[in-house]
């Protein structure tokens, strides 16, 4: 195929001229919780043991699904297949069912709180909080609600006073709230998933999201939060920094987000030596052999200048990433001691 001058940017695919070495990281150097993932879908049709074994040839040892959202017929069909089945390997979350708002009003929060505790006694280890809080959960009278509304404040507590963590994603990578134009580094995924753009207005904005967030981290010191996908903004370490140094109840994972953290390397290793206790690791993938060992080289090596996904084409950005080469006790916490401790609540030797 012969291409002019003005190809289209969807056809372009370039190829790196550099020799660089390639460092094999078909294994863990330390066995490894995946303390941000998904059951739903896909390994639901398919036998448990196929993937135990799966995650036998990966170095995870434990696993956590956070896809028992809310409601007793999903969160007991996620226990009783996952955890009760192989109760050393899962943990499972539940979630929380905005929609009841409309119907409960402002006793929401305390309804909310009580279904946690039913939850927790069913055997749930924690609560997930989906991005569309605080994008686009609705109250009663049709108000948007924000991430630090006082009416939640009976949940949190609740959350902290049984001991289960709350994981938090309340948004996305910081593009996503910026105009859709040449000057927007995700545009080309933005394109292909246009209900993934969430400008402002008529949204919130992304920083009003964050400062959000840390109010309500703030107000609940006796709660256990994780800030998935590095807090929501890997693209600004020295904020999530500040938070993590704020707030000793606040924990974030890295899953899907290596991609950001990958392309600042220098930032990013001197991030995780300084805050090795307070980041878990996770992929937000779909179980797969390729995806955990993209993690491995990530963290481990020093390989310079290859691809964060096991495609073609980078599909969050036109970049490539650059190895950690973290430190081995640094990685012995990512890897799983922070999960053990923040997750399973197990003291770590």
């Amino acid at each position: 195929m012969c291409y002019s001058a003005r190809m289209q940017l969807e056809d372009y695919r370039p190829r790196s001229a550099l020799t660089l070495p390639i460092t094999e990281t078909t294994n863990p150097r330390f066995p490894v919780i995946d303390a941000h993932n998904h059951l739903e879908g896909y390994w639901q049709q398919r036998p448990v043991a196929e993937l135990v074994s799966l995650l036998d040839q990966a170095g995870i040892f434990a696993y956590v699904d956070l896809d028992g959202m809310w409601g007793e017929e999903v969160l007991n069909r996620h226990l009783d297949r996952y955890k009760n089945a192989y109760p050393e390997r899962f943990r499972v979350f539940t979630g929380v069912d905005w929609s009841a708002w409309h119907m409960e009003g402002n006793q929401f929060g305390e309804r909310a709180a009580a279904r946690l505790r039913q939850h927790a006694r069913r055997g749930a280890d924690g609560i997930k909080i989906w991005k569309d809080f605080g994008i686009k959960v609705r109250d009663q009278t049709g108000n948007l609600v924000t991430i630090d509304d006082t009416r939640l404040d009976p949940l949190w507590a609740t959350a902290g006073e049984l001991g289960l963590p709350v994981m938090i994603h309340i948004a996305d990578p910081v593009a996503f709230f910026w105009p859709l134009d040449r000057y927007n580094e995700r545009y080309e995924e933005l394109t292909a998933h246009p209900d993934w753009h969430f400008p402002s207005p008529p949204f919130p904005s992304f920083l009003s999201l964050m400062e959000a967030l840390a109010r309500v981290v703030e107000r609940h010191p006796t709660t256990s939060f994780i800030g998935a996908h590095v807090s929501s903004y890997a693209e600004n370490l020295h904020w999530v920094g500040d938070l993590l140094e704020r707030c000793s109840n606040y924990t974030i994972d890295l899953s899907a987000r290596i991609s950001e953290l990958g392309r600042q390397p220098y930032t990013a290793r001197r991030f995780f030596i300084r805050y090795a206790d307070r980041i878990l690791f996770g992929t937000d993938s779909t179980p797969d052999l390729s995806t955990y060992r993209i993690y491995y080289r990530f963290l481990e090596s020093e390989d310079e200048y290859f691809a964060y996904n096991k495609g073609d084409l980078p599909y969050q950005g036109r970049w490539m990433i650059y190895g950690l080469h973290l430190p081995a006790q640094v990685l012995q916490k990512v890897y799983s001691l922070n999960a053990q401790r923040v997750i399973f609540q197990q003291p770590v030797q």
